[in-house]
């Protein structure tokens, strides 16, 4: 009970933030992409001191097992990731189930990822310097996209140079408590008695489709080329997560070190599933600091000097 009532109270600090004006802090609902979704933008610390430097992005992407979420819940979160990494941060929101499938999530994300490219120079962003963070789902969506874009996926429809240059953008993934492997995750779901009210197996289109959005999967057939331009990860999970075991970041991170890929794996102990993203959203959390300091020792290998 305690444990929700602090959610609860959260959840009213979010909506009481996210109604106020901010504009020194966020710009919200700027409409993006072939969809009209929208992103809110939040300024980095460093907007402040200088009008001509560019400054690195970060944008994150909330989970909501491909069914659920919006951006706003997410304002605390955002607010103080700019603050900690020094970093503009860009929260877009994306055609959940049943509104769209996998696909047109990517895609939102990968449009997402264009407005960054097209107009960032009216907000001093450095639209080559980007680092992904998504949790859950969205940790899943940052490590698909990327590979879509790697791989010059036709089903974007976005021009092959484009894609390879939103690739070369991306500077390194940050995944919390992700789902990398669909199928291995579908069979977690039904040990738990929740694979029917799961989003996940419609949102994939059904189970054919499960290898096609794996981003493991998808990783085991990259060539030589294309296995040197995935961009670098920092995996984090905590032990006593049930929703997603943290052998799903386990074995992503034995794939990729096996194929020569950068990747770091920090297992947290004593953090479930939704605190290793809730506890970054006020610094007064349990968890704010451990998460936040792995975040930021990934981060800061990603990010070239400015």
């Amino acid at each position: 009970m305690m444990k929700y009532l602090q959610y609860s109270k959260l959840y009213f600090q979010w909506k009481q933030w996210y109604k106020k004006t901010n504009s020194q802090q966020c710009v919200k609902g700027i409409p993006f992409g072939r969809r009209g979704n929208k992103l809110d933008l939040y300024h980095s610390p460093r907007l402040d001191q200088s009008d001509t430097e560019l400054i690195p992005v970060v944008m994150f992407v909330y989970g909501g097992a491909w069914g659920s979420g919006e951006r706003s819940m997410y304002c605390l979160l955002a607010v103080q990731m700019a603050k900690e990494l020094n970093a503009s941060v860009v929260c877009p929101d994306y055609s959940t189930y049943p509104k769209g499938n996998v696909l047109n999530m990517v895609q939102d994300i990968s449009d997402s990822l264009m407005w960054v490219r097209e107009n960032g120079h009216l907000f001093h962003l450095d639209k080559d310097n980007i680092v992904l963070v998504g949790h859950s789902a969205g940790a899943h969506l940052c490590a698909l996209t990327a590979l879509f874009l790697l791989e010059s996926v036709e089903s974007l429809f976005i021009e092959s140079f484009k894609q390879k240059e939103m690739t070369n953008s991306i500077k390194g993934i940050i995944g919390l408590s992700g789902v990398y492997d669909i199928m291995e995750h579908y069979e977690h779901e039904k040990t738990r008695g929740v694979e029917y009210i799961s989003a996940m197996h419609k949102a994939m289109d059904g189970i054919e489709n499960f290898e096609s959005y794996s981003p493991t999967a998808r990783i085991r057939k990259l060539n030589k080329e294309q296995l040197e331009r995935v961009p670098p990860l920092g995996l984090i999970h905590g032990t006593d997560d049930i929703i997603v075991p943290l052998e799903s970041s386990v074995r992503l991170r034995e794939l990729l070190t096996s194929l020569s890929v950068t990747a770091t794996l920090y297992l947290l102990p004593k953090i479930n599933h939704s605190e290793v993203v809730i506890d970054l959203m006020a610094p007064g959390r349990r968890f704010y600091h451990t998460v936040f300091g792995c975040i930021k020792r990934e981060y800061q290998k990603f990010i070239r000097p400015s």
